[in-house]
């Protein structure tokens, strides 16, 4: 059975009770987008936060209440609901739109109140840890003192992390997936290119261009490059090798011989429809400043952790070449050296840095696992 569930929104932050952020501006007011499965129950103990990637959006599972029969479900819906790894009969399911996103949270694409137009470039650089704070705040709206986990992939992962930097004693559980602790030249110098891509269109117009066409062209290439490295070698093979799109033979021009060609053209297109390119902008950026290494207080943060009961389940893949194992592995032993109580599993796939978002009774069986021991612990 699919949920059906409403998109809900939540704004603070009105003036004078605007948001510090890290890179020392203000933002207010705020809007979050958010969703919800499961009952909170009486004593407002069994809250999980899940953390979406990148481009991803709060709609983690189940169907609008309004959407047709027929209608995808949620991103993770193999994953959140009744009976599935995460249990919406046992728990209260939370799901946020980051800040600096254009899928219902405030962001450049938002209208800014001193102007009455869109922020466009006037939007104020956001960080991961400006994100967990405005999660916060909708926690704190909720009622909700304590999270029974804080789950994430990717860019979510990083949420996850960061929720344990500021805010341990809400912590009781934490499985940062395919993530890292900072990010690498390689992963910035993707990032870096496809930000290029897009300011590089003219109609972006130095991030002014919603009354016009935008800069299509130059954030379909930028989510080209995004989707190659959410692939691997060995699935690009699988799928695609060389062969080729409804020819025989070359056709010795640049209109796309490759199926490979074509698939990235496609997610491209598909990208534009739904997507806002300064977010990307911001977004690629945030990730790009996430890092814990170089956080002063890191260690000390972690340390401070040792008192509490938090459990922690660091999951990668071994096909995923954006953040590899190698990455895991040093957050499982930054985590041991706090003396946190830490699981480590690295699947088997070849999918790439994708394949959390696939269907798999391992990762499946897996959350349900570290979720249920949690209740017996």
């Amino acid at each position: 059975m699919t949920e059906k569930i409403t998109k809900q929104y939540f704004t603070y932050g009105d003036s004078p009770n605007v948001q510090l952020l890290e890179s020392g501006l203000e933002l207010g007011p705020i809007t979050i987008a958010y969703e919800t499965l499961g009952q909170l129950n009486g004593a407002k103990d069994n809250a999980i936060l899940i953390c979406h990637a990148l481009t991803g959006d709060s709609h983690v599972a189940g169907q609008y209440c309004d959407d047709p029969p027929d209608t995808p479900p949620g991103w993770w819906n193999f994953m959140v609901g009744p009976g599935k790894g995460i249990d919406t009969d046992r728990y209260f399911v939370i799901c946020c739109n980051v800040l600096g996103s254009c899928m219902g949270s405030t962001g450049p694409a938002s209208i800014n109140p001193a102007t009455d137009k869109p922020y466009g470039l006037d939007f104020p650089m956001v960080t991961i840890g400006d994100m967990v704070d405005s999660q916060k705040q909708l926690l704190n709206h909720l009622g909700i003192r304590q999270l029974y986990s804080v789950i994430g992939g990717s860019v979510g992962g990083m949420q996850v992390l960061e929720w344990c930097v500021r805010y341990p004693e809400m912590v009781r559980s934490a499985i940062p997936i395919a993530t890292t602790m900072r990010h690498s030249a390689l992963a910035i110098a993707f990032n870096e290119v496809a930000r290029q891509a897009i300011m590089a269109d003219p109609s972006w117009n130095k991030g002014s261009y919603y009354e016009g066409s935008g800069p299509h062209h130059g954030l379909a290439v930028a989510r080209m490059i995004g989707h190659v490295t959410y692939l691997s070698d060995e699935a690009m093979r699988k799928k695609f090798g060389r062969q080729l799109q409804n020819k025989e033979d070359f056709s010795f021009n640049f209109g796309g011989d490759f199926q490979v060609e074509s698939y990235l053209r496609y997610q491209g297109s598909k990208f534009v429809k739904r997507f806002d390119a300064n977010s990307v902008l911001y977004l690629t950026k945030a990730a790009d400043y996430f890092d814990l290494k170089n956080v002063e207080n890191t260690v000390e943060s972690l340390n401070d952790l040792s008192h509490k009961q938090s459990k922690f389940l660091v999951i990668s893949y071994t096909s995923d070449w954006l953040y590899p194992t190698y990455q895991a592995r040093e957050l499982v032993q930054a985590l041991k050296r706090s003396r946190q109580d830490v699981s480590f599993c690295e699947i088997e796939a070849d999918c790439g840095h994708d394949a959390f978002l696939i269907e798999d009774s391992r990762l499946t069986n897996l959350i349900r696992g570290f979720l249920d021991g949690l209740a017996t612990a």
